[in-house]
């Protein structure tokens, strides 16, 4: 035998913690079980032993339910009472109550047998039926039941003994037997008046033969056997059965509106507080009536790439324009999030987007990162009204730029300061020719100029020229990344060549020298960046070393042992030598160049020492402000992606914007749709297909929380309570029509978007 004690520590276990405990002691081989239960539901049922053996149960203090879906050859005794339930659905267990049941005992029972060594609550017996396949179910009851007592019931056999029951009214409770259509109910005691529809009869011969043999095993089960012989009176008993459909008398059939005005309480139920207008409603709710309302929520959450991409590009939402054929809008759309498609998202980007791609999950992630090079020729639009108000924006990096390509588009005079002799920042500066095609960058910059922004070059800004920047200009935005490199001082640091200026040194045209033995310190994409230049400009051997896993990128890094390099981690750096790098453990890395790509920090001395900061970065208030009119983006924020710099630069413009109309900025990022919401299962794979072109993959794409105008719930409404309509700005909405819809939710259940909710009623008001 297994004992389980439902309290361990003190503590109560829940109900799935049992119940997982004794499936999986079942599944075992074990038969035998005593639970000192603590109110857990459903114990008992429903198992089975695999090889055939009796399952036997012994309950103390159980929770409701007890041998609910009971199967059989399982055996439950429950020492004592037990809630509301027992025996619900009983499919052929044998469960045995030595005391009073709650309410529903035996309901819905449709075989095996339930005993009550008590009383039963109310609606006992209610719904038995008996398949002609199996044994009868049987429900007997040592006292007596509740009220609608074997209410519905369609077959099956119940006894209640009445034992000591004789004061009171009725042993059966009241209106028992309602809608009973099948079944036999033996009864001692007294009985109330019962419906046109079932017959009060005595025992036959039959009758007394099945109650004698039950009774002795039924007295015995609960342990009662001591009152066998004042119940085997069996002219004290009477049975009850339900009438034949053609033994039934002719009934008078009326409106439900003209019973509810003359037949039910006059002026209805709830007369006194409320006045009735006796409105029926019927099966299938309409308008106010119905449980449930659809709601069309179309871009309410972000799809997942949109979420997961810094600049909040809404990439569904151009693969809609493009299913819809709308190319040019399709291309111009990803230029209000960022001046850079091209450079950025279709060549550098590592496109977060696309790895939490929702079609990743059923074979390869839409192409959002190509598709931005789709964008790389789209000539600047033609910009709005100008407005007169002038802002700066020193660094003429990717954040930079971006913050001035959104200032222009919105009217505003904008103006760039750079410390180099070009515009682009990292992009121009350190990224290898070989990742990014210089033509692509300056077509893109050249955009940015025909937008109307000014570009102020060789401009390096102090502290005096930031004062007058500051007078110069309405506004201000900080975006001079980061360029300080980042060395420790190891001893021999200053024999380290700094990573970044080592690539502004190559992207210039200088060709540093270099030998033939490169270390880089550092195997992020910075120290991949530094090797792939150590190679391009000489170097026969590089070795990058950093004191934990490569951070890289996995397609960096197999660029770099593509061309011969060697990739070492753990390394704690000792010193520098001229031999080489000196490790931790005294281990000499040999090479005569050491490289150091582990990060930069933006120069702030041009700021006043009384800006909020973190170590070396900004911390702008939520407007992205640092000073009145003075706003922060990029990496002098924190360091990041060029994506984000993307991002934070677009925010920047918008809170500057805002600020010079005399607002204030907050910004929003939506929710990211849950996946809960979304239907894959109506995509098919493509594992083995060749993938289309990035501007026709838009069938793959799943368009996540964005209305891909499938019209699958127009077609699936089974009411036709869904109406599809063209607004004059092009592309679809769908609303329902509140007098057709029944709130079913088929619409929430087939959109594959996630587009539809349904929101409880009372919610809508």
């Amino acid at each position: 035998m297994l004992r389980l004690s439902t309290v361990q520590n003190h503590e109560r276990i829940s109900t799935q913690e049992l119940l997982l405990a004794v499936r999986e002691a079942v599944e075992k081989g074990e038969t035998d079980f005593h639970i000192e239960a603590s109110g857990q539901h459903d114990i008992g049922g429903p198992l089975w032993n695999r090889d055939g053996k009796k399952l036997t149960f012994r309950v103390v203090n159980p929770g409701q339910r007890v041998g609910c879906m009971c199967m059989p050859n399982t055996e439950i005794l429950v020492e004592g009472a037990a809630p509301a339930d027992v025996g619900w659905l009983n499919a052929g267990g044998r469960i045995v109550v030595r005391g009073d049941a709650g309410d529903t005992a035996g309901h819905c029972a449709a075989a095996g047998v339930v005993y009550i060594g008590g009383s039963a609550g109310t609606r006992s017996g209610s719904l038995m039926k008996h398949d002609p396949l199996y044994e009868a179910p049987e429900l007997w009851v040592l006292e007596n039941v509740g009220s609608f007592s074997f209410e519905f019931m369609g077959g099956g056999k119940a006894v209640v003994c009445g034992h000591d029951c004789q004061h009171l009214p009725s042993v059966l409770g009241e209106r028992p037997c309602v809608g009973m259509v099948g079944g036999i109910v033996y009864v001692r005691g007294p009985v109330p008046a019962l419906g046109a529809d079932v017959r009060l009869s005595p025992l036959d011969d039959g009758d007394i033969g099945w109650l004698t043999q039950g009774l002795k095993q039924f007295l015995t089960a609960v342990g009662r056997v001591d009152v066998y012989s004042s119940l085997c009176v069996w002219g004290q008993w009477q049975k009850i059965t339900a009438l034949p459909y053609e033994e039934r008398g002719p009934r008078k059939t009326m409106r439900l509106a003209e019973f509810r005005t003359n037949e039910w309480v006059g002026g209805g139920i709830f007369s006194d507080v409320f006045r009735d207008d006796f409105r029926v409603s019927g099966l299938l709710a309409h308008g106010d009536y119905r449980l449930r309302v659809p709601v069309w929520e179309n871009a309410l959450y972000a799809a997942p790439c949109e979420f997961s991409c810094p600049a909040s590009i809404p990439s569904q939402q151009r693969f809609n324009l493009l299913r819809e054929g709308r190319i040019d809008e399709a291309c111009r759309l990803v230029l209000d999030f960022t001046p850079f498609p091209g450079s950025v998202c279709g060549s550098v980007c590592p496109n977060p987007c696309m790895e939490d791609c929702t079609r990743g999950s059923v074979d390869h992630s839409v192409q959002i990162g190509k598709l931005g090079s789709c964008s790389a020729d789209i000539p600047a639009k033609k910009t709005a009204a100008r407005t007169g108000r002038h802002i700066g924006v020193i660094g003429g990096g990717a954040g930079g730029l971006t913050a001035a390509w959104q200032l222009a588009r919105m009217g505003h005079d904008v103006t760039v300061y750079e410390a180099a002799a070009v515009m682009g920042g990292k992009l121009e500066q350190v990224i290898p020719r070989g990742r990014l095609s210089h033509d692509l960058l300056r077509k893109e910059l050249k955009r940015i100029e025909d937008a109307g922004v000014a570009f102020v070059t060789n401009r390096r800004i102090d502290a005096d020229q930031f004062k007058e920047l500051r007078q110069k200009h309405e506004a201000l935005i900080v975006a001079t990344g980061g360029h300080v490199p980042r060395i420790f001082p190891w001893p021999g640091h200053e024999k380290i060549t700094a990573g970044i200026d080592f690539l502004k040194a190559v992207n210039r045209g200088e060709n540093p020298d270099v030998p033939e033995n490169v270390i880089v310190i550092g195997c992020g994409n910075a120290g991949m960046d530094a090797a792939a230049g150590a190679f391009a400009m000489g170097a026969r051997k590089v070795v990058c070393v950093d004191v934990q896993k490569p951070a890289a990128f996995a397609h960096e890094i197999a660029h770099i042992e593509g061309l011969g390099g060697k990739l070492v981690w753990p390394v704690q750096t000792r010193e520098i030598t001229d031999e080489g790098l000196v490790t931790g453990d005294g281990t000499l890395i040999p090479g005569e160049m050491v490289i150091i790509a582990i990060g930069e920090t933006p120069d702030l001395s041009y700021l006043d020492e009384n800006v909020k900061k973190f170590r070396d970065w900004l911390v702008p208030d939520e407007d992205m402000s640092i000073l009145n009119g003075v706003f922060a983006a990029g990496d002098v924020i924190k360091p990041g992606l060029l994506v984000h710099a993307i991002g934070s630069g677009r925010q920047a413009a918008f809170a500057a914007d805002a600020w010079l109309r005399g607002e204030t900025y907050a910004p929003e990022k939506k929710e990211a749709v849950p996946a809960t919401r979304l239907r894959t299962a109506y995509f098919a794979k493509c594992h083995a297909c060749e993938l289309p072109r990035p501007q026709d993959d838009f069938a793959r794409c799943v368009s996540c929380g964005t209305c891909r105008d499938c019209r699958m719930c127009l077609k699936s409404c089974p009411e036709k309570a869904i109406d599809r309509k063209e607004p004059e700005g092009g592309g679809a909405e769908y609303v329902s029509d509140p007098e057709r819809c029944i709130g079913c939710g088929i619409c929430a259940g087939v959109c594959p978007c996630g587009i539809w909710s349904m929101y409880p009623n009372w919610d809508m008001s």
